[in-house]
């Protein structure tokens, strides 16, 4: 299929031959030969960067970081695609362009602000698109058309060259069919750019607590706001998740509420500052949704971002320690899918409630990606988004992959070890682990049968105990990547009455681990009823006793 077969203004220009040309010669590399789109507000050498606003007539002096990595890697353009104004709408109907619909249905829209980029990938004109993300913009559409929607760490891809629309939290993401190719366009996009001031390098080793296999998903322990054929979609999606990874519920009301901060907020204000003179004076090009949110905004003072700001730095203590005892948080990206005609009734209330669940992941600095669930009862695409903590971007390519049933490579590991109480991420004694090269490997629990005991001794610390009739579903436990020798270094600090032995996980794996002696343990002192130290420690907080 072309641009030219769509019966929809996915794109606002297809490039000419002499424009790719211009770009210069077609590269060997990753990606060579690949034809991908780019969301216009996104700069390509020699053509306009409309950002769906007719007025910008003026060719781009060059390319943006993120399109000169696909070019340097073989990709060639197609053409520029329609998009939200301004990047500020999560409907894809906010464009003088016109509007552009779901590829499943001509009623229901596309979702935005990278709606033609959606529409070009799912339609089967380009296998990649380039889009931003700064509040949902690349997942609601990927959603909604039933694709892989990859919205990296803030500035892991380089942000130069994009018309901002909230500079501190725009996100170059892409839009694939497979959770494959989003991987290998990431490896190249990715990278420092010193010339972008919010540009940030990925640490040489995953942040402390982000696990390399992620094997544990957090979802909500309770009902959300979801249209009846979103919930049951959504039920459906919980039972595949539980095949993929075991599921632990968690409050995500936190979450919830700083996604409310986005545009109910401050925060605004940061989109104001970014392009608001382009706003002034009014002209029919003008998106008069997008003009009315964005000078909505004037009012804010100073003192209010700094609220807001004090607000959000609660909501984040409040929410990230959901990612504790779990690798990734797993969502719907919306609560629903509404037609164009009920867009076109209340505009600014539709698109709000849009963000229920995609708003808060920049504000949180958190990564994500969105993949396909199934259709629901309508034969609507049905999406969930995969959230986890900041350069964790790896391990949770790798959790969508098996989302999808695509292949994932193994990752290669040296020595493993389980531990199950002191050394956890966060405890005392995981200092120990990381000063010898440690990495977290992944979070898990031990087979049925294990019992779990308070030890005694100057550090607070549990013991395991094998083959004692435990609960069935075993005791949370993590698995530590150690180089070589680790193990044996290691050795000399573990004092009776813990000792290593084979510890069998929920999967059957068996690694060494941190066991107990059973005549070296007090009966009393069993908190097997916990399912593990750290709930253990949480409910003798909840009782008001201290640890001593």
């Amino acid at each position: 299929m072309t641009p030219a077969d769509l019966d929809q203004p996915a794109f606002i220009r297809v490039l000419t031959a002499d424009e790719v040309t211009g770009l210069g010669p077609a590269a060997d590399g990753p990606l060579a030969g690949l034809p991908f789109a780019v969301k216009d507000n996104i700069d390509v050498a020699g053509v306009p960067t409309t950002a769906a606003c007719p007025s910008r007539v003026e060719p781009a002096t060059g390319s943006a970081t993120a399109v000169q990595r696909l070019l340097d890697a073989g990709a060639r353009p197609v053409g520029k695609t329609n998009m939200d104004q301004f990047a500020t709408g999560l409907v894809g109907t906010r464009s003088p362009y016109g509007a552009c619909h779901s590829v499943a249905s001509a009623a229901h829209v596309s979702g935005g602000s990278s709606s033609g980029s959606a529409v070009a990938v799912a339609a089967g004109v380009v296998p990649l698109a380039l889009g931003t993300d700064t509040a949902g913009s690349g997942r609601v559409p990927a959603a909604f058309n039933g694709l892989v929607g990859m919205k990296p760490t803030r500035g892991l891809v380089p942000t130069r060259g994009v018309l901002p629309a909230a500079p501190s939290l725009d996100c170059v993401t892409t839009l694939t069919r497979t959770v494959a190719l989003a991987r290998t366009a990431l490896g190249v996009l990715a990278g420092h750019d010193p010339a972008d001031p919010w540009s940030r390098p990925a640490p040489a080793a995953l942040p402390p607590g982000v696990a390399r296999r992620m094997r544990v998903v957090a979802v909500p322990d309770g009902p959300l706001d979801l249209d009846p054929p979103h919930r049951a979609a959504w039920e459906a999606a919980l039972a595949h998740a539980a095949t993929v990874a075991r599921l632990v519920p968690v409050d995500v009301s936190a979450f919830l509420e700083a996604a409310q901060l986005l545009y109910g907020g401050p925060f605004l204000a940061e989109r104001l500052a970014a392009f608001g003179q382009l706003l002034e004076p009014d002209h029919p090009g003008l998106d008069p949704v997008v003009r009315r949110i964005v000078l909505g905004a004037r009012p804010i003072s100073g003192a209010d971002v700094y609220r807001g700001q004090q607000r959000l730095a609660e909501l984040r203590a409040a929410a990230l320690p959901a990612f504790l005892g779990a690798d990734a948080l797993l969502l719907p990206v919306t609560p629903g899918h509404p037609t164009l005609a009920e867009v076109a009734a209340d505009p600014v209330g539709v698109n709000a409630r849009l963000g229920t669940y995609t708003n808060m992941v920049n504000l949180l600095d958190l990564c994500a990606v969105a993949v396909p669930a199934g259709t629901r009862a309508d034969g609507l695409p049905f999406g969930v988004q995969l959230l986890a903590p900041a350069f964790a971007d790896g391990p949770l390519l790798d959790l969508a992959a098996r989302w999808c049933g695509e292949p994932v490579d193994q990752v290669p590991t040296r020595s493993l070890l389980a531990v199950a109480g002191a050394h956890l991420t966060g405890q005392p004694l995981n200092p120990q682990l990381v000063g010898l090269g440690g990495r977290l490997h992944a979070r898990a629990r031990t087979a049925g049968g294990y019992r779990m005991y308070r030890v005694p001794g100057a550090l607070p610390r549990p013991g395991l105990v094998r083959g004692a009739g435990g609960p069935p579903a075993g005791i949370e436990v993590e698995v530590w990547d150690l180089p070589a020798g680790g193990l044996g270094e290691l050795l000399p600090a573990v004092a009776a009455p813990l000792a290593l032995g084979p510890v069998e996980l929920d999967d059957g794996t068996v690694v060494p681990g941190f066991l107990t002696d059973p005549g070296g343990v007090d009966a009393t002192q069993d908190i097997s009823g916990s399912g593990g130290w750290r709930a253990h420690l949480a409910a003798r907080i909840a009782r008001g006793a201290a640890d001593r």
